[in-house]
């Protein structure tokens, strides 16, 4: 008789690159293909075979085991047979004997809000037909669940060694999962961590985006060796002749690309920053710009490919509290309360505008002005095509041959993106389907595959129709262009490593324990970004943010407000600034996040020194953050009128730049 206990915690293991359950679209495989498991993250399963012996961990499946529990986080277990039989059970936690849990009841059952109170080794054991299993399980202090990011973000920034700081980061986390064993941990970031970021559950999203980033580079490689980048710089600088110009015709084309962070940030920096670099911008403004129109404008997006994942998230959180209410048009209500993202558009159009910057951002503008020097002098870029691709001798640059490419994968996404959503609504039995319908079921990632594969052919046959480069020529500047992505390859497999020991130590899980006492209704949606914030910033991503704290917020909104007697116009605003809220913070770790993928690839296409981008751009997003927080979510959950909030949080940036900055020398227009 097989009898199986699995424990989940109660967020859910759903990152950025995961799949999470739409019942309109089932079936469906999204950007994000990992299994949905909201508030669940599996930490272990145990068979008991009685007929093969008994005793300690003879059977226990140790693929499903729970690396570590964290004191005081509470998880739920569930408790199942697989033949569906309803069996006796008694599950009991002890440690050094006195007993911290105990439960008693039939399987199948789920057990909600355990915790282990301290720290230290405990003993599980479960009693069913008459069989007895035992596991040790080791429980760590909460705060040390925080160690393995807070290290490798102080690493990068003090040593400016990223992938060190990452390595460190991951080997820390594999030394508290392998039970404080120092030699095991540091083989474990490379037999599992790293092989599981591309062979585990998220491996194939991840390939995906490794994929996509290779191709990119390698179209680029191409246009680059052809002369196309060239030649549109040539076009561009006809208008964008000042670095004002530059900086705006940058913030435009981010605003343009809105469909997704990912295309948005690799074609915007690659195109850019020749124009840039000419008109002595720096790579730390370039970057900031990209990754600031990145995330920020695709997360507001009616239209993007964030949009599906989100209306699920909403959805699945009112389906848990047998809400009737339509997901999609609370989404499009709350965006006029994101203000994070919203105000991080406008801080970037006023730094653009007015010439003025201040903090470490001052100081590189500054350099880049008076010297021409676009990176500092310690500066290590991530990715550097220009020195490795150079226009072939004797080509006629025209813009067209990089224009082309660029457009086939903008287009080519966005044509993807509805034949995917059209094929998973019709695959579901649904014979009709609108547009929105077919970009919230679409799977990006196959997009974004076709799209940049179409655009090296094109490159391709531009380059070799055109007789600008002979067949040899074109495969070459293709591996160059795709080999200059080495190093962000490398920094974006670390920092999914880095992910996986967040989820492993319950990291997330334990910031949103200690952070979440405050429950005054009208300090919800300041406490949710504030949370969303913590979160994203330490695991570096916002989707696995999203997921988490969704299913808790939500229901945490309607329970407060009911225990205190608020309801009708003034819940409805509540809810919808607590919605952007869990947004606009998961955004911020996304925008800011030394250990974020969207952060690695802005200072990737830009050809940034990572760590400069990183130490540049905190100060600004920090600015932007306590303007959301104080001049956003507060008055917003009194009722102030959304449209009054945007206009004073507006002021505010405005007010900010032109208090704080400072010109970063004139340009003369």
């Amino acid at each position: 008789m097989d009898t199986m206990l699995k424990w989940t915690s109660i967020a859910g293991r759903c990152t950025r690159h995961h799949e999470c359950h739409n019942p309109k679209t089932a079936g469906a495989t999204r950007r994000h293909s990992w299994k949905p498991i909201f508030f669940a993250i599996s930490l272990f399963a145990v068979s008991v075979y009685p007929h093969e012996g008994r005793g300690a961990d003879g059977n226990w499946h140790a693929s499903a085991l729970p690396k570590v529990a964290a004191s005081g986080v509470p998880f739920e277990i569930d408790l199942a047979h697989p033949s569906g039989e309803r069996i006796p059970y008694t599950l009991e936690i002890t440690k050094h004997g006195e007993v911290v849990f105990t439960h008693e009841g039939t399987l199948p059952e789920t057990i909600q809000g355990v915790k282990i109170p301290s720290a230290g080794r405990h003993t599980v054991t479960l009693k069913a037909a008459g069989d007895t299993r035992v596991h040790i399980i080791r429980s760590l202090p909460g705060v040390l669940t925080l160690l393995p990011p807070i290290m490798a973000i102080l690493v990068a920034l003090i040593f400016r060694q990223v992938i060190i700081a990452l390595f460190m980061g991951v080997w820390m986390g594999a030394f508290f999962v392998n039970d404080f064993q120092l030699v095991r941990g540091f083989f474990y970031v490379v037999d599992h961590y790293t092989v599981d970021a591309l062979a585990g559950e998220s491996g194939a999203d991840h390939v995906a985006v490794s994929v996509f980033t290779l191709l990119l580079g390698g179209m680029v490689g191409i246009f680059s060796k052809m002369g196309g980048t060239q030649g549109i710089v040539n076009k561009i600088a006809t208008i964008a002749t000042t670095p004002r110009r530059g900086q705006l015709s940058t913030w435009l084309m981010g605003i343009a690309i809105f469909f997704d962070d990912y295309t948005n940030t690799l074609i915007v920096g690659n195109t850019m920053r020749p124009l840039t670099d000419k008109l002595r911008i720096s790579r730390e403004k370039l970057s900031y710009i990209v990754d600031s129109t990145a995330a920020p404008v695709a997360a507001i997006g009616v239209i993007s490919s964030w949009i599906g994942f989100e209306i699920s998230l909403i959805k699945d959180a009112f389906d848990s509290l047998n809400v009737d209410r339509n997901p999609l048009t609370t989404f499009v209500s709350s965006i006029r309360y994101s203000y994070y993202p919203i105000l991080t558009i406008l801080f970037v159009l006023m730094i653009a505008s007015t010439r003025r910057d201040f903090g470490p951002m001052l100081k590189a503008e500054r350099r880049a002005r008076r010297k021409g020097d676009v990176l500092s002098e310690k500066a290590v870029p991530i990715s550097n095509i220009d020195r490795d691709i150079t226009p072939a001798k004797g080509v006629i640059p025209r813009w067209y041959n990089a224009a082309l490419p660029v457009a086939t994968v903008v287009f080519g996404t966005i044509i993807g993106l509805v034949i995917t959503g059209r094929s998973a609504l019709m695959g579901s039995g649904q014979t009709s389907w609108s547009l929105m319908e077919a970009f919230r079921a679409s799977n990006s990632f196959d997009a974004l595959l076709w799209s940049s594969l179409s655009g090296c052919v094109v490159a391709f046959l531009l380059a070799v129709g055109q007789r600008l480069l002979t067949v040899s020529e074109a495969m070459n500047a293709w591996v160059a262009g795709m080999k200059s992505m080495f190093m962000a390859f490398i920094i974006l497999l670390l920092a999914w490593s880095i992910g996986s020991v967040c989820v492993d130590l319950h990291t997330a899980d334990y910031l949103v324990s200690k952070v979440s006492g405050v429950l005054s209704p009208h300090l919800l949606p300041a406490l949710i970004f504030l949370i969303a914030a913590l979160v994203s910033f330490a695991t570096g991503t916002s989707w696995a943010t999203m997921t988490i704290l969704t299913p808790i917020s939500i229901p945490l909104v309607f329970q407060v407000t009911q225990q205190n007697a608020v309801s009708g116009p003034a819940q409805e605003a509540i809810l919808l600034s607590g919605i952007a809220a869990i947004l606009a913070g998961s955004v911020f770790g996304d925008h800011c996040s030394p250990i974020s993928d969207t952060t690695i690839m802005s200072s990737m296409a830009s050809a940034a020194d990572h760590i400069d981008h990183v130490r540049t751009q905190l100060p600004y997003a920090l600015a932007v953050a306590l303007i959301a927080i104080f001049l956003g979510y507060f008055p917003a959950a009194y009722r102030i009128p959304s449209p009054i909030v945007l206009l004073v949080g507006a002021a505010a940036v405005v007010g900010m730049v032109m208090l704080f900055g400072k010109p970063n020398e004139t340009d003369g227009h």
